[in-house]
This record gives C-alpha cells, structure tokens and sequence, in this order.
C-alpha cells in the first residue's frame, strides 16, 4: 500500500472513529441518560391496544424520554417492542429511557387494594365494585350469576358465586378487569377451603360443600361476635335436627333480593309470610344457597359448632345474644331485651370490643 492510500486509509477511519463517538453521544444523550433529577412520580397508563409508537409517543409528550422514534427503534433492537406489557405504571424524569423501558417490560403495575368484608352479598359487592371503577354493578352481577364461569372455577353449577367470593383485601392492577378479580376471589376461597376444610373432612358429617356455605353465610349475618359464632352454629344445627323451621330474617331479605335484584332496606310483615326458596319462616330446611359470603371463623363453627340445646337467641342490643333451650325462656328475653324500649337504647353493637360485624344484628328468634 502505498503513503497515499495510507492516508486516505487513515482518514477514514478517523471518520468512522468521530462517528462512533457522535452516535455513541446520541445514544447516551437520547438513550441512557435521564431528562432532568426530577423524581417526582409520574403515572403513566399502557392502555390495551397501544402500538409501540404510540407509547413512545406518550412517554415524549409527558417528558419521560427526549425521542419516541429512537426509543421504538432501541425497544425494536433490544427484541422488547412486543414485550411491553398494559399497565399503570410509576415513573419520574430521573429515570433513564433504558429503565423506563425496563419497568414496561416487567409488568410490574402499580397495585390497588380493595377489602370485601365478610358477610357481604354479591349485591354489597357489586356496589364496591361501581364505586371503585371497577365496572358497574349490573356488570359485576353478570359476572357472578355466568354459568360458564361458575363452572369453571367451581365445578359444579350454582345460580351464582354466592358464597365463594372469599372476604379478604385484594391486590389488582388497574387492567386487569372485573372477571380476573372475581376469579381471584374465587380461587382464595378454593385455597381456604382446602387448606382448612380439607383436614376437617370427618366433620361434614354427610353435608355438601355448599350446604356448609349456606349455613356458614347465615351464621355470618347473625352475629358480629367472634365467640358467639359456634352458639349461634349449635342454635340451627339443633333446629335442624328435629325439623323446625330456622326463621332468620337474613335469608327472608336475600328471597326479596333476588326477586327484586337488589337489597331491600328493611323487613315487612308480608315478607315473612311470602314464601320464597329463602324463607326460613316457610320452609324447614336450609335455603338452596349462601346468603352472604361467609369468613373462615363462620365456616368453622358450622363444622364445629357448641354443644348445646338451644333454639332461640335474640339481641341485647350491644352485639351479643341471649339463648335459650326453651321457648319461654325466650319470651322472657325478648320481654327484657326487645319489649323495654329503655333496653333497646342501651350500647351501640358498634362499641362491642370484639369483632364487628358488617351488619348489625337486630333480630329476634
């Protein structure tokens, strides 16, 4: 080779070297290195359906990143441009167009929580559901009642999830929709069942999974004290036992509900003489299905409730029950409890230092 073309050799590669280093300091510059040390949170949604371009497009237009197109074609490079997964994810102008695109990638979305408290009907929950964004409530009823669905998650049919959606705090992300979530609930009563219910199994006594629901349901709205649940439980185990009747007001309402479909705000009269599947006061059996979705402790004292021979319980009005084995030592506490109108102003239920219930108890058996 001769001087000449040595030269000429050299300052080529003198030009490639400076453009290395140029498109290295865009790269940088465009790529790594952060818009400003600004960490305030940004929150950024990946909505379904976004194309890449349309996100970089996003993240440029809230500052996150200096150029959509470079950071679609490096997503392109990297093999991640199909990989960036819908989400509502917390960012900051701190964070470099490399991170960014990392956090898109993982997944990890911010989370929310939403607590079913137990003894919640699928029409309470339906109202947490609207409240919270979720879907509406004629949605989330839908859900509930997709035969498909409860099939699937239960394998067996039943008019609806009634019963098997778990009372518990939930984490979901902002995409994940209704039917996920209720899966999830589904799903955590399924583990619950199993891990607690499943060693118990000598204690069924012949009883099917949702007989126990159902009665575990009913105990539940009876009662906001954590100690009374097996009384409560020994009370309709004996009732049952020699046929008579439960006569608790909770299923009566649940009966109006489903024909009305929605809660109704109080009892009537003409309720209790209605015969639907769900009252009590007209049949003499356990209703066909959960009133309400019942917490472990409900669950358990169905499976073991007190050994007793009471029939009847009625309020003292502070969140604890007086039982009785007979029907006139009933009457004389209803006489003191509910017929003296001095008593019935006595301490809230809610000042009852024990657990509250998410319904108080007012009735009378």
């Amino acid at each position: 080779m001769n001087k000449k073309n040595k030269v000429a050799g050299l300052g080529v590669l003198s030009v490639l070297v400076a453009l290395a280093l140029v498109v290295s300091f865009l790269g940088y510059q465009v790529l790594k290195k952060p818009m400003s040390e600004d960490t305030t949170e940004v929150i950024f949604e990946v909505e379904p359906g976004l194309s890449l371009i349309q996100i970089a497009n996003r993240l440029q237009e809230k500052s996150l990143i200096r150029n959509a197109q470079l950071f679609q074609m490096y997503a392109r490079f990297l093999g991640k441009a199909s990989h960036v997964k819908v989400g509502e994810y917390s960012l900051n102008q701190s964070m470099s167009p490399d991170q960014i695109l990392g956090v898109l990638v993982s997944g990890k979305s911010l989370g929310r929580s939403m607590t079913i408290a137990e003894g919640l009907n699928i029409y309470d929950i339906a109202a947490i559901f609207e409240a919270g964004g979720i879907c509406s409530a004629g949605e989330f009823l839908s859900i509930v009642q997709d035969q498909e669905l409860i099939k699937s998650l239960l394998g067996e049919e039943r008019p609806s999830l009634e019963g098997y959606l778990y009372p518990e705090t939930y984490k979901f992300t902002k995409f994940e929709g209704a039917r996920l979530i209720v899966a999830q609930m589904v799903k955590r009563f399924l583990l619950v069942w199993s891990e607690q219910v499943g060693a118990e199994k000598d204690k069924l006594n012949g009883w099917t999974r949702n007989q126990i629901i159902t009665l575990a349901s009913i105990v539940e709205k009876e009662t906001g004290a954590r100690a009374e649940r097996p009384l409560v439980a020994s009370v309709f185990h004996n009732r049952l036992a020699i046929k008579m009747k439960l006569q608790t007001d909770p299923t009566v309402l649940y009966g109006v509900a489903l024909e009305q479909k929605k809660m109704p705000n109080n009892i009537s009269k003409r309720d209790l003489l209605t015969p639907t599947p769900y009252n009590t006061y007209t049949i003499d059996s356990l209703p066909p299905g959960p009133i309400a979705n019942p917490g472990l402790e409900s669950i358990k004292a169905v499976l073991n409730p007190a050994q007793t021979k009471y029939l009847f319980f009625v309020s003292q009005n502070n969140g604890t029950h007086v039982f009785s084995e007979n029907l006139a030592q009933h009457n004389k506490a209803v006489q003191q409890y509910q017929m003296n109108a001095k008593a019935r102003e006595s301490t809230s239920w809610r000042d009852l230092k024990q657990e509250p219930s998410t319904t108080p108890p007012s009735k009378t058996h």
